[in-house]
């Protein structure tokens, strides 16, 4: 048996593990802050119909209505239909609105959210990777429970009820602990990917044993929360400041991962390492890849026969410089590759699926116009089922689908920018903002209703964020602005 044959059996029998995975319920917790104090109790499950919305299932077994109910029990879905009879039920008007499942972001670097008033787009020495490089050697567990509240509560905002959690400065087990808290405390549903430091030796691998405690402890919870790796930058790198491994480190941090059945992130900024990490034996159905822009079609066979998933996130990408690569939705679609849509880091940009969806669109009429179809259905499916499927818990969510999780949204169709509404997908992508989204629901807990939040002190977040950005620039020795 060679041993590149040996090597691809350890990776599908890691990724038949992680795919086998079950999350068992347990006691559920009082949220609590970095200190380890309460920081009140998430709304209760309950019992409620939304009514008279136009329901998008996305689910193709059940269709669409434009008019419809869904029903809602104890966090699960009980129903879709034109009407519903459920009189004990509480009811949510649905009537102007678009009812459809929450959106799920599948890459998103949470803990740099607080750093924003240190950024600039228009200073090369201020921009995204500076900053965040150097500012994150001195994070401490507050600092990355503030900051991932700060971006969770963005999230909810613009209507996500799932989000991928990257977490490449991974300092210590606590920080660790903190961020997975934090989105315990926020009630969104996601993967922690436990990471590197920033500015960790490259021949120094991962913290294996942090990783191993943190399973032990959070693993498994309620079901709203998994966990995996993200790994640092294998091969040729256009971002140097976040660390190149060689493949020796790659078999020692991804095999670590995979002893512990978990899945692996990685993103690919530069020349594709597909052909690289196949020859190794690396690739498997537990291996998502990160900004598909430089992939050749040897590239997205390989991809498609070891079922490798690619999460594109449209804002960041599209302001890369031409030798960047391209955004490679059409051909990655065309393969048969697993595709999904991500916020990567909103430092300089803001969360927004609306728009990512809009920029995937005009990006793909640019390039290939209508050769490989893509429609406005397609690119909701993207930014909902599609990310549940990434993220191997399409069982759960990413679609309204009676006994799945009830992961939903209402938006608006009657405000100025958006109304009046023909086609509701259309509509969707071409014209809706973040601020449409009236209701986001997450795992059956209202946690916005018109527009606001329902317990969340929003204040009392922006507070800890704007005290831990200050606190990390005295720390790190960070210049003021001037003037």
């Amino acid at each position: 048996m060679s041993a590149h044959t040996f090597d691809r059996r350890t990776v599908l029998k890691a990724a038949a593990a992680f795919a086998a995975t079950g999350l068992a319920s347990c006691a559920s917790v009082a949220p609590t802050g970095a200190g380890g104090r309460s920081t009140g109790a998430l709304p209760a499950r309950g019992e409620f119909v939304i009514r008279g919305a136009t329901v998008l299932t996305l689910d193709p077994k059940i269709g669409d209505f434009a008019r419809g109910d869904v029903h809602v029990r104890d966090g699960s879905i009980i129903a879709v239909a034109p009407a519903i009879a459920a009189a004990s039920a509480t009811t949510l008007d649905g009537r102007d609105m678009i009812c459809m499942p929450g959106f799920v972001d599948t890459h998103w670097h949470l803990w740099t959210s607080a750093l924003r008033p240190l950024m600039r787009i228009d200073d090369p020495a201020r921009g995204y990777f500076p900053v965040s490089s150097r500012l994150g050697a001195v994070y401490n567990p507050q600092d990355s429970y503030a900051n991932v509240r700060l971006g969770l509560a963005e999230a909810l905002s613009a209507g996500a009820t799932t989000v991928h959690n990257w977490a490449h400065n991974v300092r210590s087990p606590a920080h660790a602990d903190a961020e997975l808290r934090a989105m315990r405390d926020m009630g969104m549903r996601g993967r922690f990917s436990y990471g590197p430091a920033q500015g960790m030796p490259n021949e120094q691998p991962m913290d294996l044993a942090g990783l191993a405690k943190i399973q032990r402890e959070w693993m498994p919870n309620d079901g709203m929360l998994t966990l995996g790796i993200c790994s640092r930058n294998i091969g040729a790198s256009q971002t140097a400041l976040r660390g190149t491994i060689s493949l020796d480190i790659v078999r020692q941090d991804w095999g670590g991962a995979r002893k512990l059945g978990l899945p692996i992130t990685l993103h690919t900024s530069g020349p594709s390492p597909v052909k690289l990490l196949d020859d190794a034996g690396l690739l498997g159905p537990d291996v998502q890849l990160v900004h598909p822009l430089l992939t050749t079609p040897e590239d997205r066979r390989i991809l498609k026969e070891r079922g490798v998933s690619y999460s594109i996130a449209p804002v960041g990408e599209s302001g890369r410089p031409a030798k960047a690569g391209v955004i490679q939705l059409g051909e990655l679609l065309e393969a048969g590759i697993k595709v999904s849509i991500s916020t990567d880091l909103t430092g300089t940009f803001n969360c927004d699926f609306f728009n990512c969806m809009r920029i995937l669109y005009q990006l793909h009429q640019h390039r290939i116009g209508t050769r490989i179809p893509l429609t406005s259905k397609r690119l909701v499916q993207l930014a909902t089922l599609d990310g549940a499927i990434d993220l191997g818990i399409a069982d759960r969510t990413g679609s309204l689908t009676p006994g799945k999780r009830a992961d939903i949204i209402l938006v608006r169709t009657g405000d100025i920018n958006i109304a009046p509404v023909g086609d509701p997908y259309e509509a969707l992508v071409m014209l809706a903002q973040p601020r449409n989204v009236d209701t986001v629901i997450v795992d059956g807990r209202i946690l916005r209703r018109a527009g606001e939040f329902t317990a969340l002190d929003h204040a009392q977040v922006r507070k800890e964020a704007a005290e831990s950005a200050a606190a990390l620039r005295a720390r790190a020795g960070f210049p003021k602005d001037e003037g």
